[in-house]
């Protein structure tokens, strides 16, 4: 008998028999046009680089596919009568990939790290709230005034292992700015649904399920292989050719390319990040420009110049090819639905040279720009765009654009926002307009509150500021939108920032695979289902 005889009859065999022939491995590959840089979960409030650490490591609560709150690590809370504690009931039966217990103590340790200097998460946890162990499985938070929204950022505020952290010097978070890679930005240790298996930054990670994970399975994975692939052209080539899974993004001028092939296609939908621009106006001196001795864009009509020097229709036509929405505000109308009563500043280039003649700039000046090339949607062309609209009305700009680990390695905190002007974007964590008027609009001159931990260029009003923490704990909601709105006219009409738009979502994804695509963004695997 041949050996081909013996296994097609050891074959017939097991069909006759009823038993099962063994399943293959169903590995699921993903690339980016980012890197993974860090496994710390503290080191980037980055939605990408969050969407993979969420694979690994858990909040106290969850988002699920609608982006509604629900339970995580802690199984239900209380709030007590005056808002000025919290009560936590944690979940038991948890363990941490290492199998070490997930407790209380784990939660208190993770809310001081998180608010330690080198976390890009600091606003996560409320600035002098004190988090008390009431037993291994209840924790108490008692508040400085109270915060009805304390936890809606929690899903993204990813809980240690407090021990595991210890023995491995990892009790300081690892700044993005860091030259020297820890511990923890090489290795994780958490309680989500995948573990690390290997990690090489930028050349590959491996991903594998947790086998005592404890939540429902909804993927068949055996196996998740990012690898990040800068490049448009070689990202969409190993799509179409079923060398990858997944991509993010596909360039825009590839959608139609895509759609059309039979391998894959374009999960496509509207995003809830608004791409602006911002200024340092904070300085005396700009750290890159030709003036000197002063900052020009401490003066509003610089500032106002700049934003009507920017053509934003012909960014959404020619640099977006339409799949962008064009913003008046910093944030998306489908969260704040008095949004449709801002209009954006006519584009208006000789209002702009006016403006800056004004101003004392009637030759313009030099400033440089800091923008990533691989973080957003055409980010690098937007930049491109930007600078030759603002040459139109006398203004040189000296582009600086790099990959977003070093772009935010140099104007975050932890790199003592080391910018002039810059493009950024931007996601409520909350989904509520607060995020944003706290975050990016709030003055951060306080060295004891997290207030305005991604206000690069510390914009800067206390009106503004007095009305954010009213509308924090404001519970009437037609009178806090009201309120709202009058903040975002006090930052408009300051020209804080130049909005631009909210880009729009668009996953390659093999015909083989079934994703869930929420507005935020976050491709989540634990929700793949792959066909082989």
């Amino acid at each position: 008998m041949t050996r081909r005889s013996k296994f097609l009859a050891a074959t017939v065999a097991v069909l006759m028999t009823g038993a099962a022939l063994p399943a293959m491995a169903v590995t699921l590959r993903y690339a980016n046009q980012g890197d993974l840089k860090s496994l710390d979960p503290y080191t980037l409030n980055e939605t990408t680089t969050i969407a993979h650490h969420g694979h690994v490591y858990e909040g106290l609560t969850k988002r699920d596919k609608d982006l509604s709150i629900i339970p995580g690590l802690a199984e239900r809370w209380e709030i007590s009568e005056d808002g000025m504690t919290w009560r936590l009931f944690l979940r038991k039966n948890v363990k941490f990939h290492n199998g070490n217990p997930f407790n209380a103590d784990d939660v208190i340790f993770s809310a001081n790290r998180v608010r330690a200097q080198g976390s890009n998460f600091q606003t996560r946890v409320p600035s002098g709230s004190e988090w008390v162990k009431v037993d291994d499985h209840t924790v108490d938070v008692k508040l400085k005034s109270p915060n009805p929204i304390m936890n809606a950022q929690w899903d993204t505020w990813y809980i240690m292992d407090k021990e595991w952290s210890e023995a491995n010097n990892s009790v300081q978070p690892t700044p993005a700015a860091a030259t020297t890679p820890s511990y923890a930005s090489l290795n994780a240790n958490g309680t989500g649904p995948f573990k690390i298996e290997s990690h090489q930054p930028g050349v590959k990670t491996v991903f594998k399920p947790h086998k005592e994970w404890w939540g429902k399975v909804e993927h068949n994975l055996d196996e998740i292989v990012f690898t990040p692939i800068a490049s448009d052209a070689t990202r969409v080539a190993a799509l179409l050719s079923g060398e990858v899974d997944v991509v993010e993004p596909v360039p825009l001028q590839d959608v139609q390319r895509v759609n059309s092939s039979a391998n894959a296609k374009v999960q496509a939908g509207p995003e809830l990040r608004t791409i602006f621009l911002g200024f340092d106006q904070t300085r005396d001196e700009l750290l890159f420009s030709n003036v000197k001795g002063k900052n020009p864009f401490k003066d509003k009509r610089v500032r106002e110049a700049f934003y009507k020097a920017i053509d934003i229709e012909t960014i959404k036509s020619r640099v977006m090819r339409g799949m962008a929405t064009p913003s008046a505000l910093m944030i998306a109308p489908q969260i704040f639905a008095l949004s449709k009563d801002f209009e954006r500043p006519k584009y208006d280039v000789e209002a702009a040279k006016k403006l800056l003649a004004d101003a004392g700039y009637p030759n313009g000046f030099e400033v440089g720009m800091d923008c990533p090339n691989d973080r957003y949607v055409n980010d690098e062309a937007i930049c491109q765009a930007v600078v030759g609209m603002l040459a139109r009305a006398g203004v040189k700009v000296n582009l600086m654009a790099q990959p977003k680990a070093q772009y935010f390695g140099k104007v975050l905190k932890s790199g003592n926002y080391n910018t002039s002007f810059y493009l950024l974007g931007w996601t409520p964590g909350t989904f509520d307009s607060h995020n944003v008027l706290f975050d990016i609009q709030g003055c951060r001159n306080d060295p004891n509150s997290s207030r305005g931990e991604s206000n690069l260029g510390n914009y800067c009003n206390k009106q503004h500021d007095e009305l954010t923490d009213k509308i924090l704990v404001e519970s009437n909601k037609e009178k806090r939108d009201q309120m709202i709105k009058e903040a975002y006219k006090i930052s408009t009409e300051d020209y804080a920032y130049i909005p631009l738009h909210q880009q729009a979502l668009a996953w390659g994804v093999s015909n083989k695979v079934n994703l869930v695509q929420r507005a935020d963004n976050q491709v989540l695997l634990y929700w793949a289902q792959k066909k082989e």
